[in-house]
C-alpha cells in the first residue's frame, strides 16, 4: 500500500472515532451539544482529508464502486453536520434534536460505517 493510502486509511479511522463520539452521543442525549457539534464537525473534516488522501493514492481514479458509496456516505455525514449547525443557530446549543433529524444521523453513521466497512473489506481481500 502506498504512503497516500496509509495516511487516508489512518485518517480515516480517526474520523470513524470522532463520527462515533459525536453521533452516538446525540443518539443517547437527543440534544446538540457542544460535544456533539465538535466530533460531528471533527468527523467530516477528517474524514474530507481521508477522502483526498485516498482519491491522490488510488490507482483506479475516484470513480469506482467504493468510490461512489464512500461520497455518498460522506455527503451523508456532510449534510447532517449542515443540519445540526442550522438547528444550533436556530435553536441554540443544547436543543433538543427533531425526531426526523435524530433518525437521519442514525441512518447517515450506519451508511457510513458501512462505507467504511467495504473500504477495510476491499484492502483484505486484494
Amino acid at each position: 500500500m502506498n504512503t497516500y493510502l496509509q495516511i487516508g486509511s489512518s485518517v480515516v479511522f480517526f474520523a470513524l472515532i470522532a463520527y462515533s463520539i459525536g453521533i452516538i452521543t446525540e443518539q443517547r442525549t437527543r440534544h446538540i451539544g457542544q460535544r456533539v457539534i465538535t466530533f460531528l464537525t471533527l468527523g467530516v473534516l477528517l474524514d474530507i482529508t481521508a477522502t483526498i488522501f485516498m482519491i491522490i493514492g488510488s490507482n483506479k481514479g475516484g470513480f469506482t464502486l467504493h468510490g461512489f458509496i464512500g461520497y455518498s456516505s460522506l455527503l451523508g455525514m456532510m449534510m447532517d453536520a449542515i443540519f445540526m449547525w442550522k438547528l444550533i443557530a436556530r435553536s441554540g446549543m443544547n436543543s433538543e434534536v427533531p425526531k426526523k433529524l435524530h433518525l437521519y444521523s442514525r441512518y447517515a453513521y450506519i451508511w457510513w460505517v458501512l462505507a467504511f466497512i467495504t473500504g477495510g473489506l476491499l484492502v483484505v481481500f486484494r
